[in-house]
């Protein structure tokens, strides 16, 4: 019986999780939406099923995955291990010039030219 009451308890709490999501959403978007974007206004149930909709666009169902770009991963912890010394700080060094001083060459482009 012991057993049975968990699984009980564990229902409630899911079906009290998702009814919370529900409202949070529903009344979320009613105070926003209508006002910013002149958007209609949502019922409880409108609700939950933008939250399934987000659930089947956005979500895993319950893959394991790597975060954003994971498979490339091998390939470049690969490349990397291949590479000697020298090659390491060529690549770290065209990286570093690349994304790093990004900033600092479109304000040396821009201190050379005046306005009247």
């Amino acid at each position: 019986m012991k057993r049975g009451n968990w699984i009980v308890k564990i229902a409630a709490f899911v079906l009290v999780a998702i009814a919370l999501m529900g409202l949070v959403t529903m009344l979320l978007w009613n105070w926003l939406v209508p006002d910013l974007f002149h958007g209609p206004e949502l019922t409880f149930w409108q609700a939950l099923g933008l939250l399934a909709l987000t659930k089947i666009l956005f979500w895993t169902f319950g893959k394991k995955h790597q975060g954003h770009g994971g498979h490339w991963r091998p390939y470049w912890k690969d490349k990397w291990n291949n590479m000697n010394p020298e090659d390491r700080e060529r690549f770290k060094q065209k990286m570093k010039d690349k994304w790093c001083n990004w900033g600092e060459s479109t304000s040396t482009k821009d201190s050379g030219t005046s306005i009247d």
